[in-house]
C-alpha cells in the first residue's frame, strides 16, 4: 500500500471513530435492521425442569396425526385432545401461509427432506394417564414426561411420541409443551420438531392471575381469553376479584338486590349461568377459580342494595352526613346476612380456597357512627379500630372454615389480626415483600406473593417481574416450604375489555415462568427469544399480547 493510500485509510478510520464518539455523546447509536430480539423456534414457555434435544427431527402433518389415549380418560382429557388438535391445525395453517409468501417473494424454501438428520414422519402421540381427575385442586399433580423419538424396540417404524402423567393435569401441561415444541416446516402445512425428552413439574403449586371485574366489567368471553392464555403458560389459578366499592356485578340468588342496585348497569352482571360457564371453562384447562369478596372495606357498592350494612359517617354534631365506608360488624343482622352470603358463595364456587380481602380498611365512619362507638365502648376497646377489624375477620374466617373453605387474606388483615397459623393463607402485596414473606412463614403461615407483580403498574416491565423470586429471603427450609407461590394482579381502574389482554400479556407470562420453572431459571436475556416466540403464539390463539422486547414482528 502506497503512502497516500495508507493516509486515506487512516483518515477514514479517524473520521469513523470521531463519528462514533460524536454519536455516543449525542445519545445516539447505530440501530441494526431487524427485530430487537429474534424469536426462538419450537422452544417452550415456561421453561421445563429438564429438556434434552438431539439434532434429529421429525415432520408432523396434522391431517395424518392423531392423539391416542392408552390409559385412563375423562372429559378433561378428551376436551384437551380436541383443543390441541385444533392448535396443531392452526399452527400448520400459519406455516402454509408463510411458505406461500416465501414462494411469491422468490425465496428458496427449506429443504428439510434431504437433511441427514431428518428422521421421518411422526403420526401419533400416545397419552397415558394414571388417574383422570375432573376438578383441579391445590397442590394437584401437574408433573409429566414427554418423549418424542424413534421407538427403540421397533427402529424401522415411524417415530412416535409418548406423554405419561399421573393425573389429567399433568397431561394437560404435557400437551401444551408438545404443541410448543413444534415449528413450521417452511415448505407447506406441516410442522417440525426435534427428538426430545422433557421431564417436568411445577416449582410452586399456586400460579395465579388476578382479574378485577368491579372497576371495569369484563365480558365472559374476555375472561375465557385470559383462561386460554393462562393455559398456554401453565398458570393454574384465576383469582376473580369479582366485586368492590365501585360495582357489585355478581348476581346473588339469595340477595338479588345486591347486583340490581350495586352493579353499574343491569347488563353488566354475571348470572349464575355465566359464573358456571367460567368455572367449567377453567376446569377443562386445569385452572381453579378462586373468588374474592373483600370485606370489611371495599364494600361501598354492597350498601346500595343492603341498607344498614355499612357504617354511616356522622358530622361533628352527630348527624349522618350521607357517606358510608366499611361494613358495620356490630349489628347481628349484618353478621347473619354475611353468613348466608358466604354460604351461597361457597356453594357457587367449588374451589377450596376463598379470598376474604381484609385490606385498606379505613377508620372513618367507624369512628363517627354512634352505634359502632357504643359497641366498642361496651367491650372496652374504644378507639381500637384494628381490634374491631381483627375481631370481625376472626369471626368471618371461622364461618368460612365451617363451609370447608381455606381463607386467604391480604397482608393487612394478617398484620392487624390475631390468627393461628392454620387459620389463613397470607397474600403479600405491599412493602418490603421478602421481609414480610420471612415474617409470615417464620410464624408458620402459608404465603402468596404479588408485590412487584402488579400489572396495572405499566412502568414495570417483564424483566423486572422476572427478577422476583418468592423464596428470595433467608428462611429455614420449613419456611420456604410454606411459600405456596404467587399471582400477577391486573387491577381494573384503567383496564377494560379494550386493553386488558395487552396489559396482562406477555408480562404475566414472566410471572408464570418464575412460578413454574426451576429456581435457577433467572436469565432474562436467555428468556427473551422464547418470550418473543410466545407473544406470537398467544396472538395466533386469539390473545392480543403486547410486544415483549421492542421492535419486531409476528409472522402471519
Amino acid at each position: 500500500m502506497s503512502a497516500p493510500e495508507m493516509l486515506a485509510v487512516l483518515l477514514v478510520v479517524v473520521l469513523g471513530l470521531a463519528a462514533t464518539v460524536s454519536g455516543q455523546a449525542d445519545g445516539l447509536s447505530v440501530v441494526p435492521p431487524g427485530p430487537s430480539v429474534h424469536a426462538s423456534k419450537g422452544e417452550v414457555w415456561p421453561k421445563p425442569s429438564s429438556t434434552k434435544k438431539t439434532a434429529w427431527f421429525y415432520n408432523l402433518r396434522p391431517s395424518s396425526f392423531q392423539f391416542l389415549v392408552t390409559g385412563s380418560t375423562c372429559d378433561v382429557l378428551e376436551n384437551a385432545l380436541t383443543r390441541y388438535a385444533r392448535v396443531l391445525q392452526r399452527e400448520a395453517a400459519v406455516g402454509r401461509a408463510l411458505a406461500r409468501q416465501e414462494q411469491r417473494a422468490g425465496r428458496r424454501l427449506r429443504g428439510w427432506r434431504n437433511d441427514p438428520f431428518f428422521g421421518g414422519y411422526i403420526t401419533s402421540l400416545r397419552v397415558e394417564v394414571s388417574a383422570c381427575e375432573r376438578w383441579p385442586y391445590p397442590s394437584m399433580d401437574e408433573s409429566y414426561k414427554l418423549l418424542v423419538d424413534v421407538d427403540e424396540d421397533a427402529p424401522d417404524r415411524a417415530p412416535t411420541g409418548r406423554l405419561t402423567a399421573r393425573s389429567s393435569w399433568g397431561a394437560l401441561r404435557g400437551l401444551e409443551t408438545f404443541a410448543q415444541l413444534l415449528s413450521p416446516s417452511g415448505d407447506g402445512s406441516s410442522l417440525l420438531l426435534n427428538a426430545t425428552l422433557v421431564t417436568d413439574a411445577p416449582r410452586f403449586p399456586h400460579r395465579g392471575l388476578l382479574i378485577d371485574t368491579s372497576r371495569h366489567f369484563l365480558p365472559v368471553e374476555d375472561i375465557k381469553i385470559e383462561l386460554d392464555a393462562m393455559e398456554a403458560v401453565k398458570m393454574n389459578v384465576l383469582h376473580w376479584h369479582i366485586v368492590d366499592d365501585q360495582s357489585f356485578p355478581w348476581q346473588s340468588s339469595l340477595f338479588p338486590e345486591l347486583s340490581a342496585k350495586g352493579a353499574y348497569h343491569p347488563s353488566l352482571t354475571y348470572s349464575p349461568k355465566d359464573v358456571l360457564d367460567v368455572i367449567q371453562y377453567a376446569r377443562l384447562r386445569g385452572i381453579r377459580v378462586m373468588p374474592e369478596f373483600d370485606t370489611p372495606g371495599h364494600t361501598r357498592s354492597w350498601g346500595e342494595g343492603r341498607p344498614g350494612l355499612l357504617a354511616a359517617c356522622h358530622d361533628f354534631l352527630g348527624r349522618p352526613d350521607g357517606t358510608y365506608a366499611n361494613i358495620d360488624p356490630t349489628k347481628p343482622e349484618n353478621l347473619d346476612f354475611l353468613k348466608q352470603l358466604f354460604g351461597e358463595v361457597a356453594a357457587t364456587f367449588p374451589d377450596p380456597m376463598l379470598h376474604l380481602g381484609g385490606d385498606e380498611v379505613p377508620d372513618f365512619c367507624w369512628d363517627s357512627d354512634p352505634g359502632v362507638r357504643a359497641y366498642m365502648e361496651n367491650r372496652g376497646i374504644s378507639g381500637d379500630y384494628r381490634r374491631l377489624q381483627s375481631d370481625y375477620l376472626r369471626w368471618l374466617t371461622t364461618e368460612v372454615q365451617r363451609l370447608n373453605r381455606t381463607p386467604v387474606v391480604w397482608q393487612e388483615a394478617w398484620q392487624n389480626g390475631n390468627f393461628n397459623a392454620d387459620d389463613v393463607i397470607v397474600h403479600i402485596w405491599l412493602g418490603n415483600a421478602m421481609d414480610l414473606m420471612n415474617q409470615v412463614t417464620r410464624r408458620g403461615f402459608r404465603a402468596l406473593l404479588s408485590e412487584t407483580w402488579y400489572l396495572d403498574h405499566l412502568n414495570t416491565d417483564w424483566r423486572a417481574m422476572y427478577r422476583i423470586d418468592p423464596q428470595n429471603f433467608h428462611g429455614r427450609a420449613e419456611q420456604l416450604r410454606l411459600v405456596e407461590g404467587g399471582e400477577a394482579c391486573m387491577w381494573g381502574e384503567m383496564a377494560d375489555d379494550t386493553n386488558v389482554h395487552s396489559r396482562i400479556w406477555p408480562r404475566a407470562a414472566a410471572v408464570g415462568e418464575r412460578l413454574w420453572s426451576p429456581r435457577t431459571t433467572t436469565d432474562a436475556a436467555a428468556a427473551a427469544p422464547r418470550l418473543e416466540e410466545l407473544v406470537c403464539r398467544l396472538r395466533r390463539r386469539g390473545v392480543t399480547a403486547s410486544p415483549a422486547n421492542g421492535p419486531g414482528f409476528c409472522p402471519r
